[in-house]
């Protein structure tokens, strides 16, 4: 046994916490709306460090909700059906049997399996969708060149009574992106798009995007052109240039729509990398590539705000 190794290692861990501390502070009593989706959600050891994540986050006094996707699943589940995916600008086209199938797959699977996971650490999280209470109200939406998508939703309001109760007892919501029209008619929501949207009417704090990426890429397929800070500006040059990946499409719309709604910053980062969400929210340096809302405090300001 060497006592000066053991010293300098809980030393170590220590410093570790100490640093944590002022983001602690500065988040406490604050709403994070995560995205989950890619290999954060399918890989099981990644899944499992995402819930520790979670429990974490909410035992220190964050607010933590949770909009999931499943289109790799859905997309598996339909050719198991004997059905053919489509999709138009990153939106899949969906009828009512894929709708349906959505269903199925999104609460009957996902959403349980993660609510799961997060509460092998305690009593802390409740599935829903965007059905339930009506939390998202949907209208139709159109492809980006007006192509008809069938049953896609896109969200006219969000009614965000039953999150906040949750929230308030203390509960971590892990919503399916699901919507329902005036009228009734069930719509299959863009997960990003739900998060957004969700972010915005409980006035979060960050929004975060895991993604199977390192980030935004300035030149896509340039590894060396990796964005660790974007600009409301560059990511709307961006997407008139047709410089996105059809899959970050509509992250990338959403978390403009997210910035420009009263979010402070939003994040995408890699969920390959066990405990990204941690690495983003309690450390200085961060993970990924954050867009920033103009005039939101920068990275020094905002940890000034949990200073002792």
């Amino acid at each position: 046994m060497n006592p000066g190794r053991d010293v300098a290692s809980t030393q170590y861990k220590a410093s570790v916490l100490i640093e944590a501390l002022a983001y602690i502070k500065a988040y406490s009593n604050k709403t994070v709306v995560i995205k989950l989706g890619g290999a954060a959600m399918t890989t099981p050891s990644l899944a499992e460090a995402f819930a520790e994540d979670m429990a974490l986050m909410r035992l220190v006094g964050i607010r933590p909700v949770v909009v999931h996707g499943g289109g790799r699943q859905i997309s598996e589940m339909m050719t198991k059906l004997g059905m053919q995916p489509r999709f138009v600008g990153g939106l899949r086209v969906s009828d009512e049997q894929t709708v349906e199938v959505a269903r199925m797959v999104l609460l009957g699977h996902i959403n349980r399996r993660i609510v799961g996971l997060i509460n092998r650490h305690g009593d802390l999280a409740m599935g829903l969708s965007g059905e339930d209470g009506n939390l998202f109200v949907t209208r139709r939406r159109l492809g980006p060149g007006g192509e008809d998508l069938g049953l896609v939703g896109e969200v006219e309001e969000v009614r965000p009574g039953v999150v906040l109760k949750l929230l308030d007892d203390g509960l971590i919501p892990v919503i399916a992106p699901l919507g329902v029209s005036p009228d009734g008619e069930v719509h299959n929501i863009n997960a990003d798009t739900a998060a957004g949207a969700i972010a915005i009417a409980l006035g979060a704090e960050k929004l975060v995007y895991l993604t199977d990426v390192r980030g935004l890429y300035e030149d896509l397929g340039d590894e060396e052109s990796l964005l660790s800070e974007v600009s409301l500006e560059e990511l709307e040059r961006m997407l008139q240039k047709g410089k996105l990946s059809e899959g970050m499409l509509p992250k990338i719309s959403s978390c403009l729509t997210a910035l420009k709604g009263g979010v402070p910053r939003a994040h995408i980062l890699d969920g390959r990398v066990e405990h990204a969400v941690l690495l983003e929210v309690f450390t200085p340096e961060g993970i990924g590539t954050m867009a920033r809302a103009p005039g939101s405090p920068t990275e020094k300001e905002f940890r000034s705000r949990g200073r002792l």
